[in-house]
């Protein structure tokens, strides 16, 4: 048994979760910790995923001030936890994605795990999706070898969705190799058009979008988005997905109230999620959500309904808390790291074969 810490912060930009497990046969969530992303710190990550001046100093100054944060959070739950800094194996740091374009050959993550593990005095694990990279991979997601050694046991044809800032599914099926994407966006577009209209960061429960009407026509050609087509390896981010994105199919639509449009967003997410299911995996049992999307009552009826032949949940009905699944993950990735297991997927990532992702930054 040793225990290992995850620390993750999405392309939504809320905050840094971090999950405390111990890892046995198979890991066990501990304790957590939550950090609101500071509202400075969050415009600087923001701006950073485009280009812009002194981009370089401005992506080291505010990666340090990420670790700064992370390292924190972390004294804060060992304190609660009342454990020393010796009692943990690794932290395993995400960073912050501020580009991912593997079909540019690169993913750019910061978070500056040498100076974490300074201030932590823990052994840091980080700059996981790189390796994937180098060897020909889309370096996300990552996720869907955790998801399988967490539910494969289950053993039922399975899904388990991922919805931060963008979605991406695990497709789990007996005697086949986990299968994962990314579908498209997730909370992303819905976070950033009620922030601009509402001044608010996020739809809660969905029930903006509940309050509007779909529009057919604004959905059928945001789903015209080549992106769409296929069902992986692919994978995406704020390159493709954004409000320029947005405001360029508006303009050439007639004008639609702010609402419609917050519900058809929210459409295109969960049509983009079961329209993908459906192609890439007939006779689907199960689906489980994880994620911020998992609190959005809205977007899990339009799932539950899009997919009336499975059973949609939570991660919470298998006893895990879909808020903490992908902090999880990194913790676990941390631990295949040190010991040498390969945790990409080439089914997942089209990598040219299987590899040992992150690099190790010592106490």
């Amino acid at each position: 048994m040793a225990f290992y810490l995850g620390v993750m912060s999405g392309t939504s930009l809320d905050g840094l979760d971090i999950a405390l497990i111990e890892q046995g046969e198979q890991p066990r969530l501990l304790a957590t910790r939550y950090l609101p992303m500071p509202s400075d710190l969050r415009q600087d990550l923001l701006s950073l995923c485009a280009s812009g001046p002194d981009e370089i100093a401005r992506a080291a100054l505010a990666e340090n001030r990420w670790a700064g944060l992370a390292a924190e959070g972390i004294r804060q739950l060992l304190a609660e936890q009342k454990l020393e800094p010796s009692a943990i194996r690794a932290i395993g740091s995400h960073g912050q994605t501020i580009r991912h374009e593997p079909a540019r050959g690169f993913t750019v993550q910061i978070g500056n795990p040498a100076l974490l593990a300074e201030l932590t005095g823990i052994c840091v694990v980080g700059d996981f999706r790189r390796r994937d990279v180098a060897a020909g991979g889309q370096g996300a997601p990552l996720v869907p070898a955790f998801h399988e050694a967490l539910f494969g046991h289950l053993g039922q044809r399975l899904a388990v969705l991922n919805v931060g800032g963008f979605s991406n599914l695990s497709l789990i099926a007996q005697d086949t190799p986990v299968h994962g994407f990314d579908c498209g966006p997730g909370n992303v577009l819905l976070d950033a058009w009620i922030e601009r209209k509402r001044g608010q960061t996020f739809d809660a429960d969905g029930a903006w979008a509940a309050s509007g009407k779909v529009q057919d026509e604004l959905l059928a050609a945001l789903l015209r988005d080549p992106f769409f087509a296929g069902n992986g390896p692919k994978s995406t981010g704020r390159e493709v997905f954004n409000l320029p994105w947005l405001d360029a199919h508006l303009a050439a639509l007639p004008h639609y109230r702010d609402e419609d449009v917050q519900a058809t967003l929210l459409e295109l997410t969960a049509r983009s999620i079961t329209d993908a299911l459906h192609n890439a995996q007939q006779g689907t049992e199960a689906l489980m959500v994880c994620g911020g999307g998992a609190r959005n009552g809205t977007l899990m009826n339009r799932l539950a309904a899009l997919l009336p032949a499975a059973k949609v949940t939570s991660t919470s009905a298998q006893g895990v808390d879909p808020d903490w699944v992908e902090a999880m993950a990194f913790a676990w990735l941390a631990h295949c790291c040190l010991e040498g297991i390969p945790a990409n997927r080439p089914s997942v990532t089209a990598a040219r074969g299987l590899r040992v992702l992150g690099a190790i930054y010592p106490a």
